[in-house]
């Protein structure tokens, strides 16, 4: 059992494309840390654990999230096996294995899935704003590659971001023809990121989130290093 060098998450690719810096502080490093106790984040967490219950335990839905019973309602409806916050882990070699396995080298977790036949319906679940030039629907497709990994019965999947404040949905559909060119995308990315990893090189990269957002405090694009 070979255990790799280091276990990647969409996520985590998504930084180091966004700055191979911060990924290495975040991740390598870990000398500065995100701050994940926002009244933002507390909340998207909350309604991921609200609509987890209300379609899979069948839990009565708290009345500050009334407004997306409509929705939840409609994906409930859906003929299928649901599968809420469905945990999926991937070796080296794209098999499957445990959440938490030795050999682990990939994570990913679908916040609801919908399986019925060869068919199959993910949603990802969003609780911020909607702004069409800003998303992002890379975990969608990494999603559904997995997914299909974990349940090669699955040939045709179709997949949304779901806005649930904004009342939005952004849909995509990924087929078992599409799976060996997106994951050469994703090996690729990941690649980039190996490469980082044995060259010891992090560059920064400047972005309009530097100024205001980012924790790496020492970058010298970093609006509050001084």
């Amino acid at each position: 059992m070979k255990k790799p060098e280091f276990t990647w998450t969409y996520s985590k690719i998504s930084t180091f494309d966004q700055c191979p810096k911060k990924y290495y502080h975040l991740n390598v490093s870990k000398d500065f840390k995100e701050n994940f106790d926002t009244p933002q984040i507390k909340y998207g967490n909350e309604f991921h654990a609200a609509a987890e219950h209300y379609i899979g335990d069948e839990w009565p839905l708290e009345p500050r999230f009334e407004f997306a019973r409509k929705a939840l309602d409609k994906l409930n409806a859906m003929e299928g096996e649901k599968f809420c916050e469905y945990r999926m882990a991937l070796n080296e070699d794209l098999e499957p294995v445990e959440y938490f396995a030795k050999d682990v080298w990939w994570r990913g977790v679908i916040d609801l899935a919908i399986v019925n036949g060869h068919k199959a319906k993910i949603i990802d679940y969003k609780t911020g704003s909607f702004n069409a030039a800003y998303v992002d629907k890379g975990q969608l497709e990494l999603m559904a590659i997995a997914l299909i990994k974990h349940m090669p019965q699955i040939t045709h999947i179709q997949a949304g971001l779901l806005y649930v404040v904004a009342n939005a949905f952004v849909k995509d559909t990924y087929t078992i023809e599409n799976v060996p060119y997106l994951w050469a995308k994703w090996l690729a990315k990941y690649g980039s990121l190996k490469k980082a990893y044995k060259l010891g090189v992090w560059n920064p990269k400047s972005s309009g989130l530097c100024k205001a957002h980012c924790v790496v405090l020492e970058c010298h694009h970093n609006g509050r290093s001084n």
